[in-house]
């Protein structure tokens, strides 16, 4: 199977690579705006800038992959919400364009989603619960969503929660290492405890997405982590397996904190359907803290 997967230099590309590149069933196609800092054992490297229509075709029609899985976008939920134009661009036009290419050259595509296409009322959510998004960031996604579910394609839909993991060549922190730089820097600081997610291991996810190529999921699939949590939860179980300072940490509320984008209260997944139908096991938080500090 020819596998091409964008965002190929973010958290959970870099981890879907280093999975697709053991997997000797795979051919894989790693794409992404720039070059990559990865070595490939196997597989090819091309530049794409998922927003440019031209180049979005004229990479799959050279390619020629099976399956695309599609992990770039703007996923910086503040910037959004400050800077519509850009936030359309990566996450609804590029969209447009892999549809249209997939639609072209009958490829299968598996897109990835968040839970922040939801309001935040009620959670954790199935797969059929209904969007309601309260930022744009979410709108956005959302719009994504709709594209694809509307096409003529073959597609599946992965909507994940809160990632957080570690690679080599991090170019954002994420809630797990952000605590940890924190409380070894010996900073105070506030965490949200009125907020519920499952936090997703980048590993878990990337192995979600394989097993979705592997299966040829179709539909919708929630693939997130298995431990309901808030954040001031995360980051005091965070400090206590790193063997920090929890009295660094206190609990506040979002209405404490002046954010651009008004973040969703209670979201976290039900995983049931894609551990019947995909196999999908995800990592517990304390496990998955163990990979980090392995990786660390």
């Amino acid at each position: 199977m020819r596998i091409l997967v964008t965002g190929a230099n973010g958290l959970l590309g870099q981890k879907l690579v280093a999975l697709l590149q053991q997997d000797k069933h795979v051919h894989l196609i790693a794409t992404a705006k720039n070059k990559s800092g990865q070595l490939l054992s196997c597989g090819e490297f091309h530049t794409l800038n998922v927003t440019d229509n031209a180049q979005v075709h004229a990479v799959i029609r050279h390619t020629k992959p099976d399956v695309i899985i599609h992990t770039a976008a703007m996923t910086q939920v503040d910037l959004c919400e400050t800077e519509h134009e850009a936030c359309i661009a990566s996450n609804v036009t590029a969209v447009e364009h892999l549809i249209s290419a997939c639609e072209e050259f009958k490829v299968r595509l598996i897109h990835i989603s968040t839970d922040f296409i939801f309001d935040g009322s009620h959670g954790p959510l199935d797969e059929n619960a209904e969007p309601h998004p309260v930022n744009f960031y979410g709108e956005s996604k959302l719009a994504a969503e709709q594209l694809i579910r509307f096409s003529n394609i073959d597609w599946c839909i992965l909507r994940t929660v809160l990632v957080y993991g570690v690679t080599p060549d991090m170019s954002r922190s994420n809630i797990v290492l952000w605590v940890k730089k924190s409380l070894e820097e010996e900073k105070k600081i506030s965490v949200v405890n009125d907020q519920w997610r499952t936090p997703t291991l980048a590993e878990d996810l990337a192995m979600g997405c394989s097993l979705a190529a592997h299966k040829k999921a179709t539909g919708v699939f929630n693939i997130s982590g298995k431990d309901l949590m808030t954040p001031y939860d995360i980051a005091i179980r965070t400090a206590a397996f790193f063997k920090l300072d929890e009295s660094l940490i206190s609990p506040t509320d979002s209405a404490q904190f002046k954010q651009p984008a008004v973040r969703p209260l209670k979201t976290g997944f039900i995983i049931d359907k894609a551990k019947k139908e995909l196999g999908y096991q995800p990592h517990t938080f304390e496990e998955g803290l163990k990979i980090i500090a392995k990786q660390l």
